[in-house]
């Protein structure tokens, strides 16, 4: 509220002013990275890192196919080519495999992408050495799609800052939120001005309104911004929490035939966004989707891949199936940071109970 006050008392509540720079150098040094560009959300952060990495019409884009669809959606808005690709069990993200198959098979035809976009599903982080390995070889820009996992880490540094861009999102079911907004960050400075430039109209320096760019409307505002500073504060105690409500689940939920947990490792730390199960013995994904909304508990699918996506349903798919399983397997479980041991404690009841 004070920095919001701020922003009405100052009378910069447009997407310029003190909020706005502010929170962008603040996650510049939380992130220990160069540059950032405050937008107005996560797929706008995604649409500029496109263009900012060279995408244009016809290109050729690797992307996840286990995602929301906000991560391939701006893809199409360069007018660019999709390629989807599969998971992998050990990490329930982009398959190393897969994606070295598409590029053996994609500059085969010599049709290497413009860029590939990785996501860090539901917090926890892909398997980073082996994509940037890939990346690096086939000289190939990375765009880390990191809206669900700010503050998760991987072997010790925190996921988006791994690839040539990092996009975050703010929107209101994240693990801290400006009601709706995004963060491109990059130590590509001059890119991030051009970002920058491009987020407010590409207006040139003139003292008439002169466009030699097309430009979009995609700045953030100085008061969301500034309920981003307030909430920044607050992250770290809500990967805790977060990371509590995993444990209870994972300790509760311990034993029962069939079901386990996203992956875990010993050099990974997510921020535990959401907590999730897959079910694959005598109880099924719908049983507990049924057994919870029968207690006005909401859980929800793991996200449908988009190459099974009717929007999507033309474009090619490079990998095994293992999204797919994910995602019939796949139970989101509530993992609100306000939840208390009673709430969790009620879901996980309503589990155990189909297992007797």
């Amino acid at each position: 509220m004070e920095y919001i006050r701020e922003a009405f008392e100052s009378n910069w509540i447009a997407p310029l002013g003190k909020n706005v720079d502010e929170f962008e150098n603040e996650i510049c040094c939380m992130l220990d990275v160069k540059a950032a560009a405050a937008l107005s959300s996560g797929t706008a952060a995604i649409h500029l890192a496109l263009k900012a990495a060279g995408v244009n019409k016809g290109d050729i884009v690797f992307c996840s196919s286990l995602t929301f669809s906000a991560t391939a959606n701006p893809v199409i808005y360069q007018n660019a080519v999709p390629v989807f690709i599969d998971s992998d069990y050990e990490t329930w993200n982009m398959s190393p495999s897969a994606l070295e198959e598409a590029f053996i098979r994609y500059d085969r035809i010599g049709k290497r992408p413009k860029a590939v976009i990785v996501v860090h599903l539901y917090g926890l982080p892909s398997a980073l050495d082996e994509i940037v390995y890939l990346c690096h070889k086939y000289q190939v820009p990375l765009i880390e799609d990191a809206a669900e996992s700010l503050g998760s880490l991987y072997k010790g540094r925190y996921t988006g800052t791994f690839g040539d861009y990092g996009v975050f999102s703010f929107n209101g079911n994240k693990i801290i939120t400006t009601s709706g907004g995004g963060m491109l960050v990059s130590n590509r400075e001059e890119r991030i001005r051009k970002v920058r430039f491009w987020a407010t109209q590409a207006r040139d320096p003139a003292r008439h309104y002169e466009h030699s760019e097309l430009g979009y409307n995609y700045r953030m505002s100085n008061v969301t911004a500034g309920i981003g500073r307030g909430q920044l504060k607050v992250l770290h105690d809500r990967v805790r929490q977060k990371q509590y409500i995993n444990e209870f689940y994972r300790r509760e939920l311990d034993g029962l035939p069939g079901l386990t947990f996203m992956p875990e490792n010993r050099y990974n730390r997510p921020n535990y966004w959401l907590s999730c199960i897959l079910l694959h013995g005598p109880v099924r994904s719908n049983d507990v989707f049924e057994a919870l909304d029968e207690e006005n508990i909401e859980s929800r699918p793991i996200w449908k891949p988009m190459h099974l996506q009717p929007f999507y349903k033309g474009y090619d798919f490079v990998g095994e199936g293992v999204s797919e399983r994910l995602f019939r397997e796949g139970v989101c479980l509530p993992s609100d940071t306000k939840m208390t041991d009673e709430d969790l404690m009620r879901v996980v009841r309503k589990i155990r109970g189909l297992w007797r």
